[in-house]
């Protein structure tokens, strides 16, 4: 079964852009940082980093409370690499994403099996990762890296 999600942009001024989605969700601003926009919204690549870093912190959790665990409140760092391609475009070249558990790892069951399995159930990181390579590094409350 396919599904078609859908977003609406319209132009308020320069490169600022109200963009809208359907279902009732508020709209967001996007901009470009200057020169050419004011920063007032996050920019493309910064939506971008925070669609994939939003779906594997969806994905976690989503995997580790089938096991009836609470691992909250998990928190998200994303960095997207821009740098320069062949053709000296700039293009996103990698996106690294470190989820950080709000509780220690000792105090969730079945952590290893969530672990395994929680990145293949993220649509958006699994579909940019077919053109963008996207690392995933997840630590408990202590630090501890645990993938």
């Amino acid at each position: 079964m396919s599904q078609v999600v859908t977003a609406k942009l319209k132009q308020e001024q320069d490169f600022r852009f109200a963009i809208a989605f359907a279902g009732g969700a508020p709209p967001i601003y996007g901009d470009e940082p200057p020169p050419l926009g004011k920063a007032s919204g996050p920019s493309p690549m910064q939506l971008l980093a925070a669609a994939v870093g939003n779906c594997l912190s969806d994905s976690l959790l989503f995997a580790l409370r089938k096991f009836k665990q609470n691992p909250e409140p998990i928190e998200t760092a994303v960095a997207a690499t821009v740098d320069r391609n062949s053709e000296n475009r700039l293009r996103v070249m990698n996106i690294s994403v470190k989820l950080t558990l709000g509780v220690p790892a000792e105090s969730l069951a079945h952590l290893d099996r969530a672990l395994a399995q929680f990145e293949e159930f993220c649509t958006v990181s699994q579909s940019v990762r077919q053109g963008i390579p996207v690392t995933v590094e997840v630590c408990d409350s202590s630090g501890r890296r645990l993938k």
